[in-house]
């Protein structure tokens, strides 16, 4: 796309809200807690397996912990979102970042969703599904509220944009 009216790559300038560093610690600790549990569990019950199950056990919870400490936070750094009347911009990712522009003549739907975690911390993620080949576009960690205000920005904006989002 060429001329005044093409969409340029550029940084987003959006963080998401601080509360989306908790929501992924929680789930990294989840992640590395029922797993970890599991083979404590099973080394417990199962007297000739005990020697080789918390081994495991403990390493899973140690990668676990540091990752919980380390990852959330990075993310927080690293990861942008912005909206304008032409396009969504989004980069996510930490160690292979991903940038992602969808123009507002190709958005299809846009949803949000709050799972059980996210209502937790009062946040929401926006899905912004184009005809991409790539897939839909996901904002994470946005406040709830916020989330709802974007979803009906973005409604009314592709509503009043020419094209036919193909």
């Amino acid at each position: 796309m060429r001329g005044e009216n093409a969409v340029r790559l550029r940084p987003p300038q959006n963080r998401l809200n601080e509360r989306a560093v908790g929501w992924w610690r929680t789930q990294c600790l989840l992640m590395a807690a029922v797993p970890a549990a599991v083979l404590a569990v099973l080394g417990t019950l199962i007297v000739p397996a005990r020697a080789w199950l918390w081994g495991p056990a403990a390493a899973v919870a140690v990668i676990g912990l540091a990752g919980t400490a380390f990852f959330p936070a990075w993310w927080y750094r690293v990861h942008r979102w912005e909206v304008t009347d032409e396009a969504v911009y989004v980069r996510t990712g930490a160690l292979w970042q991903e940038w992602r522009i969808a123009p507002m003549s190709r958005i299809q739907t846009v949803d949000t969703v709050r799972g059980p975690l996210e209502q937790a911390f009062r946040l929401a993620t926006v899905t912004v599904t184009t005809a991409s080949s790539k897939g839909a576009i996901r904002i994470e960690g946005l406040d709830h509220e916020l989330a709802a205000e974007l979803a009906e920005r973005l409604t009314r904006i592709t509503q009043a944009t020419p094209g036919d989002a193909t």
